[in-house]
């Protein structure tokens, strides 16, 4: 296999997604409306393939390394596997939430129910599903990362899609004013990362993060990294820098304080099936980003980035729970809950990659903890969303207290379905976000570290005042009277969707273990971006089946 083969093995249902985002481009603008209306089964059609794909590859992968394992052109880190699977089945669900998004835009309606000729150029039904499509594939390739530039445009690919979707979908003035605080926020923190990737070359010399079968024996960062700390020489100022900056940036992604001041603005602006994919993609791009990052560093961190992030988990946990209780929006609430959940995740980053040894448990790795709390964030995030998007008041989405005062009363499974969402956000047993809150915060715990113990101690005490606006939000659906203004949107995808992600939250709660996902967490929490399967020599020697990822010298390819 050539290098460029090897190279594009690792993007298997990246590919996938940029074929789908094409199509739904150029079907979007047929003629025929029953061809117009087949876009969100490509998208789907699109994602189910890359769920299969990653699943069929992962069970029939050799146990030795150096064999040749690819369906679907897929050879990736155990890491960057999970993830792919994650973002395309959580993406199958917000698929479901929002593929009535285009339909209730004023230019669509129009052209669907007028008899004017059909003008390609007023429709957005192809091009939202193609952005839908690409802001995915952007996440997955952050999850596979191996280099600086190849990150940074992961990371755009990533965001720039929901700028466009985001002022699209909805036609309002909170909608473009969200649009330019998200934009030019986003342009600053694009600024910030990447004059800190600029500073890491700098240090370093090297724009790979780690070794792959395309890079073999070319110097990496973590290879330099670990060269210096092995000869005990202090890591230079530069790169200290650099991945601050960085941090700060990718912190954007994350809605991680300071980088927050968007999120309550933009959560509420846009619409509610956009909000639920703002609160989970960026998110989970961000994470990945953060893991490969600090990975180079190694476990435990340099003691300025530790002092760094642990301040920013605190104030982002914090800020965010505190803030979440002042709200009088759902929408607002929530939002400011997606930024303290984002703090709790930076408690696993600090906990970092433990040696994940045979038999060792999952609760080992804070890096397993974080991968499994996306899980667990995204399908409880998008279960509370989907049932907002289910409900109008005069035309439009619910978004305050009033709006889903007595839904019980009137929806008793809409209700359901949301009291599952909040139980598990706050982490509640036996739903999944309690096994998550367990997954982040016992690594940090056991470390022994004062530091670490105090920063759960926090944790646990920012959850209990997230109790609080939560179950608000379950008394004013339980016990609050019912608005004759509100109404049910008959869609029934979206509430599927909804169903679909709370009953994940019970399955997993209660199973996951059972089905086999801590075991896929070990594998994918160890040594994140290290290659563990790759592809054989056509040669057929020993050197087929060695190891390839050991770490090189740092001398090696400097130039």
């Amino acid at each position: 296999m050539t290098l460029m083969g090897e190279k594009l093995a690792t993007i298997g249902p990246e590919m996938v997604l940029s074929v789908g985002a094409l199509l739904c481009l150029f079907l979007g603008l047929a003629r025929s409306a029953r061809v117009r209306h087949a876009t969100p089964l490509i998208a789907g059609v699109s994602l189910v393939l890359c769920i299969v794909g990653p699943m069929a590859w992962s069970a029939a992968r050799p146990a030795a390394p150096g064999e040749i394992a690819l369906v679907l052109g897929l050879a990736a880190t155990p890491m960057a596997a999970f993830l792919k699977i994650t973002i395309a089945s959580i993406g199958l669900l917000l698929l479901l939430v929002s593929y009535r998004t285009p339909d209730q835009l004023p230019q669509n309606i129009e052209i669907e129910r007028s008899g004017a000729a059909f003008d390609p150029g007023q429709t957005t039904r192809g091009e939202f599903f193609a952005f839908f499509l690409m802001s995915l594939a952007g996440a997955m390739l952050c999850a596979g990362a191996d280099g600086l530039v190849w990150l940074f445009l992961a990371l755009e690919l990533t965001s720039l899609p929901t700028y466009i979707m985001l002022v699209t979908t909805r036609q309002s003035t909170l909608a473009r004013e969200a649009t330019v605080k998200y934009f030019f926020l986003g342009a600053l923190a694009v600024a910030m990362f990447l004059y800190g990737f600029t500073l890491i070359y700098g240090a370093t010399g090297v724009t790979q993060l780690y070794t792959t079968p395309v890079t073999e024996g070319l110097a990496t960062v973590q290879s330099v990294v670990a060269e210096w700390r092995q000869e005990g020489q202090p890591l230079p100022l530069m790169l200290l820098v650099g991945m601050g900056l960085a941090i700060l940036g990718i912190s954007f992604k994350i809605a991680a304080v300071p980088m927050h001041l968007y999120t309550a603005d933009v959560y509420q602006g846009a619409t509610t099936p956009m909000t639920a994919f703002l609160a989970f993609v960026p998110k989970t791009a961000g994470f990945a980003s953060l893991v490969l990052l600090l990975g180079t560093l190694g476990w435990p961190l340099p003691e300025p980035i530790a002092a760094m992030l642990w301040i920013m988990a605190v104030l982002t946990m914090t800020v965010g729970n505190v803030l979440g209780l002042m709200q009088t929006s759902v929408k607002r609430a929530l939002a400011y809950s997606s930024i303290a959940h984002s703090g709790y995740m930076l408690v696993g980053l600090l906990a970092g990659s433990a040696a994940m040894e045979a038999g060792q448990p999952v609760v080992a790795s804070g890096i397993a903890g974080i991968l499994f709390y996306l899980v667990a964030y995204g399908v409880a995030n998008l279960a509370s969303f989907g049932v907002l998007g289910c409900l109008k008041r005069q035309g439009e989405e619910a978004e305050t207290y009033q709006d889903i005062s007595g839904l019980h009363h009137r929806h008793p499974w809409l209700a359901a379905i949301m009291l599952i969402s909040l139980l598990s956000l706050i982490g509640l047993p036996p739903l999944v976000g309690f096994l998550g809150k367990i997954y982040l915060f016992a690594p940090a715990f056991f470390t022994g570290e004062p530091a670490m113990i105090w920063l759960v101690v926090i944790a646990l005490i920012n959850s209990a005042i997230s109790a609080v606006y939560y179950l608000r939000i379950a008394a004013a659906i339980y016990f609050g009277q019912p608005s004759e203004e509100v109404e049910r949107d008959e869609q029934t995808a979206r509430m599927t969707g909804s169903g679909i992600a709370a009953t994940a939250a019970v399955v997993l709660g209660l199973g996951a273990g059972a089905l086999g996902l801590t075991d896929m967490l070990a594998k994918a929490a160890d040594q994140p971006g290290k290659v563990l399967i790759q592809p054989a020599d056509t040669d057929g020697d020993e050197a087929a089946s060695e190891d390839r990822s050991n770490i090189p010298s740092a001398t090696a390819g400097r130039n």
